[in-house]
């Protein structure tokens, strides 16, 4: 089946490029020249993916993902000039799947965004349901609860709780989980999974700082405890 992509950027001759080389790879293209109406077409033509700069008139990327995210699941990949650090991490904590900066080759564009698409379509096919302890993840209706309590997670927390579920007592490195946020790992940007776990546990703990469930693997990594502590 043919993958629809979204590309919202505010330079046309960008999108009017991606558009003419992604065609060729056999993506169907939609295109939106800003925040605003990327919201408007992603609702009306439910893309596989979305090509997203940050840098936009209206509505920038960040205010997007902001509002799309509580909307949808689509997942998202940044297009961007910007180079600081704290720019990609902030566009990774709303949820984006992958980042590359401007300039960039189209083969590694069209990697990523496979790459990406494969990563989405065997998450879909993974267990619905998972539970742990006391807590229950449904990845088809993207709701936790931690007993009779429901707790709200951004995408890469929830990824990340439903990714140490799956496997309780395996610890991953955060370059394995990072891997599983971006589905390309930056090296240098490992910190980041640390940000996603401490805000994770603020949430599902009742003390986070002492874990009874994300365990800390010191020099390595987390695991989710494969028996809750009393």
């Amino acid at each position: 089946m043919t993958k629809k992509l979204l590309i919202v950027d505010d330079k046309k001759e960008i999108r009017q490029l991606l558009k003419q080389y992604l065609i060729q790879e056999g993506f169907e293209i939609v295109l939106a020249e800003d925040g605003q109406k990327a919201l408007f077409m992603a609702r009306q033509e439910k893309p596989d993916l979305i090509l997203l700069d940050l840098m936009m008139p209206e509505m920038g990327g960040y205010e997007f993902m902001r509002v799309y995210s509580r909307e949808a699941d689509t997942p998202t990949i940044i297009l961007t000039a910007k180079l600081e650090e704290n720019d990609k991490v902030l566009g990774l904590e709303l949820g984006a799947d992958d980042y590359i900066t401007k300039p960039f080759s189209m083969r590694e564009l069209t990697a990523r965004i496979r790459a990406v698409l494969r990563r989405t379509e065997k998450q879909a096919v993974e267990q619905d349901i998972l539970r742990a302890a006391d807590i229950t993840v449904d990845r088809a209706g993207r709701v936790t609860r931690i007993g009779d309590r429901q707790v709200d997670l951004t995408p890469s927390e929830f990824e990340l709780l439903a990714t140490l579920m799956a496997a309780p007592g395996r610890a991953f490195s955060r370059l394995e989980l990072l891997d599983r946020l971006q589905g390309t790992s930056f090296e240098g940007y490992e910190r980041t999974i640390d940000v996603h776990i401490r805000n994770l546990r603020a949430k599902i703990e009742p003390d986070d700082s002492n874990p009874q469930y994300i365990e800390t693997v010191y020099g390595f990594g987390y695991r989710f405890a494969p028996q809750r502590r009393e």
